[in-house]
């Protein structure tokens, strides 16, 4: 499995999980926190304080990412294998913290935060891991454009990304039963595979 095809399903897989084990949390896609929180001025909940805080563990997660990257680059080393030790770390100190929901919700936004932050920074050239909007508008353009003879070689990653997102979202719901706890360990080791088989910041896994 490709890495971006990987990522894109881990993406579906912890949001889902959260959302559903989290009472509505959107551990990886802020703007719909953001919409949730407009929700909250009209019709208040219980979790209103869980959803602003994840705005600022989000971008902690950025800030940590981006501090490796910086330090792993100047010294010409590998910054991919650690950024997803890092995501993985945070993600298993969440499901150790599983008891408590703010904990947990928090230190996994900031792993997603992680995994936006690498994805901006290290992979570039692959397509979003944890927002599909703009993936599937670039899909139905390059669908359109290959039916009118145009080649749009990135046709298949984009296809793959957003099956293999929709694919954690169903696998991720279903993980939900087990709770946070359990259900993120997939994903941990998910990424502790990818770091293992992580040789270059383009590598493939």
């Amino acid at each position: 499995m490709a890495r971006g095809t990987t990522l894109s399903f881990l993406g579906g897989y912890v949001d889902t999980l959260g959302f559903v084990a989290l009472h509505g949390l959107f551990t990886a896609h802020v703007t719909g926190n953001f919409v949730l929180l407009g929700r909250e001025l009209v019709a208040p909940g219980n979790d209103v304080l869980l959803k602003l805080l994840a705005f600022p563990a989000f971008v902690a997660g950025i800030v940590a990412v981006r501090a490796l990257v910086r330090r792993r680059q100047r010294g010409g080393a590998n910054a991919l294998r650690p950024a997803h030790v890092l995501q993985a770390a945070l993600l298993l100190a969440a499901a150790a913290a599983a008891r408590w929901d703010m904990a947990a919700g928090l230190l996994c936004a900031a792993a997603m935060g992680a995994q936006n932050g690498y994805g901006k920074l290290l992979l570039a050239k692959l397509p979003a891991s944890t927002v599909m909007t703009g993936n599937v508008t670039q899909l139905v353009i390059d669908c359109l454009d290959r039916a009118g003879g145009e080649q749009r070689p990135a046709l298949a990653a984009l296809g793959g990304g957003v099956l293999a997102f929709a694919a954690g979202c169903v696998t991720g719901a279903l993980a939900s039963r087990w709770g946070m706890g359990v259900g993120l360990l997939p994903a941990i080791a998910l990424l502790l595979a990818m770091a293992l088989l992580s040789k270059s910041d383009n590598a493939a896994l």
